[in-house]
């Protein structure tokens, strides 16, 4: 997905200075963005105190929306650079396409995972007909500078690998998790799963003590590791966590999203991820242009146009403002 963001501003993420090495409990309120005519979402990543969880990058959270009498998701033509999308959806669907001429309807809890590597333009919206409700998350991962200039690719992966404890399934979307590893290709240590949990159930999730974790909230109520996490919010953890522990207050879904600390430092603007301004201004000219980015066959509008840079200068500082 896009970041629709009609005056983006540029992010500097990654680097280790600002890694939490111990523990903690840091609950992130969301940012209200709504893009263009679409639905508003809720923006946890970057935040204006946390820029990056392993290497993950960016954070949308939307819905549940009821879409009946709507077009639902419409998202234009758009480029992405140095970047994984990962498109996870609890209910709706979303039909995808992309300059290498993928054409796929993504499903609930189905992994629908695009690499631009060097360059790639994708579109996504509702099908027709779609179901009534749209609900789902968006999520960056950044790629290390040796993949970075990868050809572009996408996958879809409609069955995923589980892990169970009494109350609780998790499935893992990228990485590996008690045991089960997905088959999405992952460029970094990393770990993203969905976890659904019945209401009262207590469990205690392996985790990865050199990893740093958060935890997205997408329906009902728990308790992570004491704190109350409510729909819409994240709630960072820190590293040096062997254990996680659960309470579920009710039925209710959340995200565990983490990774070894990304040690390269990047800029983020609009839908690219670069090292420097320089690589950020030639994406966005050849978005203008036409050029390096291919072309989406099939959408039936124009692509998106590219915002207006910044004025302040774009410089790769660190994880935290």
């Amino acid at each position: 997905m896009s970041n629709l963001d009609r005056a983006p501003v540029p992010s500097v993420c990654g680097g280790r200075g600002f890694v939490v090495a111990e523990p903690v409990r840091e609950l992130l309120s969301p940012r209200h963005v709504k893009p263009g005519e679409s639905a508003e979402v809720r923006r946890l990543l970057p935040n204006l105190g946390r820029r990056m969880i392993g290497a993950w990058a960016f954070v949308d959270h939307y819905g549940p929306d009821d879409i009946a009498d709507e077009p639902g998701m419409q998202v234009p033509p758009h480029p992405h650079t140095g970047l994984q999308t990962v498109s996870w959806l609890h209910e709706g669907e979303v039909l995808h396409r992309d300059s290498t001429g993928s054409l796929q309807t993504i499903g609930p809890r189905q992994l629908g995972l695009m690499t631009s590597g060097r360059a790639i333009s994708h579109s996504e919206e509702s099908p027709r007909p779609h179901a009534r409700l749209l609900h789902g998350a968006q999520l960056w991962v950044a790629l290390p500078d040796e993949h970075r200039h990868t050809e572009p690719s996408f996958e879809y992966h409609p069955e995923l690998p589980t892990a169970t404890a009494p109350g609780l399934t998790a499935t893992v979307i990228l990485g590996d998790l008690d045991g089960a590893r997905s088959p999405g290709t992952a460029y970094t240590p990393i770990v993203g799963a969905d976890l659904a949990l019945r209401r009262g159930a207590e469990a205690r999730l392996p985790l990865e003590p050199d990893f740093e974790y958060g935890v997205l909230a997408m329906s009902g109520e728990v308790h992570v590791d004491g704190v109350p996490v409510l729909p819409g919010s994240l709630l960072y953890l820190g590293c040096g966590r062997s254990e996680l522990p659960l309470r579920a207050e009710s039925d209710a879904g959340i995200m565990l999203l983490g990774g070894e600390p990304f040690a390269e430092e990047l800029v983020m603007w609009w839908n690219f991820v670069g090292r420097s301004q320089a690589e950020i201004v030639q994406a966005r000219q050849d978005w203008v242009k036409g050029t390096r980015f291919g072309e989406v066959k099939g959408y039936a509008g124009a692509p998106l146009p590219a915002p207006q840079l910044p004025e302040v200068p774009m410089k790769p500082r660190g994880r935290v403002r």
